[in-house]
């Protein structure tokens, strides 16, 4: 029994010392970012290290605070130029990056020291209504005004252009004719908060 005990604790300290940091980047509200958290705080696999943020009043920063996931706030320069954000996450031994609603361009010095490490969540089905400036509810305006008969989520990988990172996954939702930009904004965010989690568990078992 005494081997077996020493055993058991072998594993559980090699399965802690093995789990995947994950760092969140956010601007606003962060209801994915939260649903990301609670999600790998219950599934074990992986876990939430860090949130950062480029707005001091994203709310995404009470959210993480109330989960007990350290959180910082970054100045336009810092994101420019990224040396003091790539020290933070070297520092978290973040593995992933993920955006979650983060509004700003992401260095390219991150890029280039998380190749294929970064990944992202666009509120429509790329290519279409993506690029500098769509976002949140300008792509579900976008949506209905141009009567599509569906929408959804693209989860795709960053590079230096705007939602032009290969893509990773999409799922699809219909849009009815007397939809409204927010009735489609509900049905997007029902996927994203279904299918976002899911995704980046299985990129992280893959890598």
């Amino acid at each position: 029994m005494q081997c077996f005990a020493h055993f058991s604790l072998f594993c559980a300290l090699k399965s802690r010392v093995m789990k995947k940091n994950i760092a969140i980047f956010a601007s606003g509200s962060g209801s994915n970012a939260e649903n990301i958290i609670r999600y790998f705080q219950k599934s074990g696999s992986a876990q939430v290290s860090l949130v950062l943020s480029n707005k001091s009043d994203a709310y995404v920063l009470e959210r993480a605070h109330r989960l007990e996931v350290p959180c910082s706030v970054f100045p336009k320069e810092d994101w420019i130029a990224g040396d003091e954000i790539l020290a933070v996450l070297q520092e978290a031994r973040i593995d992933f990056i993920v955006l979650a609603g983060f509004l700003f361009r992401v260095p390219d010095l991150l890029l280039h020291a998380y190749p294929y490490k970064i990944i992202n969540i666009h509120p429509a089905l790329l290519p279409k209504y993506g690029g500098k400036g769509m976002y949140g509810d300008r792509v579900h305006q976008a949506v209905v005004a141009a009567g599509e008969k569906e929408s959804g989520i693209t989860i795709h990988y960053i590079n230096e252009h705007y939602d032009e990172g290969d893509i990773i996954f999409q799922a699809t939702c219909a849009v009815l004719p007397t939809d409204s930009p927010d009735d489609v904004a509900k049905k997007v965010h029902a996927l994203e908060y279904e299918h976002f989690p899911l995704v980046i568990e299985k990129l992280l078992n893959e890598k």
